[in-house]
């Protein structure tokens, strides 16, 4: 198995890394967002769908 960060051979301790600092790297990646799982935008709602703050009910 190799390291996903760097694709060298994994350290036993560091598993699936090859090192603390790939560890990190993977970390901070996680942390600030950079790894995202894309989605669908979601529909809006049509605005027939919602009653109209301006008219009396």
């Amino acid at each position: 198995m190799n390291c996903p960060i760097c694709d060298r051979d994994t350290d036993p301790k560091y598993r699936p890394f090859c090192s603390r600092r790939c560890a990190d790297v993977d970390l901070a990646k996680w942390l600030t967002g950079s790894y995202a799982i894309p989605a669908a935008p979601e529909e809006q709602a049509d605005d027939g769908d919602w009653p109209d703050p301006e008219k009396p009910h």
